[in-house]
């Protein structure tokens, strides 16, 4: 996370290293690769060039957010459940959920929501780009 608290960060120095967690959990997913979005002020995760998770902060409200690629229906479960998660930042509603870390949200729901993105990225990749990526 060495990287992320150099003078371009989407949050402030000490959120940073409160989710310091989330980082690392998302870089040892195989085969990601990490990069900042400037206009957005946030951090891209990348499989394959393709996006399954950002984090920054939602500009209208100042809270730290992932946004994640969801199963629709997935989606749906975990906004009924949890007041915290909601639909995607900036992103298509339907595909795309956004949780507010600062909430009530637990981590182990966090990192399990994330691997669930991964995975559905993972699976809309070609049978020869899956092979390509180890095994976790």
């Amino acid at each position: 996370m060495a990287e992320t608290l150099s003078n371009v960060t989407p949050w402030p120095e000490k959120i940073m290293k409160t989710y310091q967690w989330l980082d690392e959990y998302l870089q040892k997913q195989p085969s990601t690769e990490k990069e900042f979005q400037p206009a957005w002020q946030a951090y891209k995760y990348l499989l394959c060039s393709k996006m399954y998770a950002y984090i920054g902060i939602d500009d209208r409200n100042r809270r730290p957010i992932i946004t994640l690629k969801l199963e629709p229906a997935f989606s749906d479960m975990l906004r009924s459940k949890y007041e915290d998660i909601v639909p995607g930042y900036y992103m298509n509603k339907i595909h795309w959920s956004t949780v507010y870390l600062d909430g009530d949200v637990p981590q182990d729901v966090v990192t399990d929501i994330v691997y669930a993105s991964y995975k559905l990225v993972r699976s809309s990749l070609s049978k020869k780009a899956q092979q390509g990526i180890p095994e976790k």
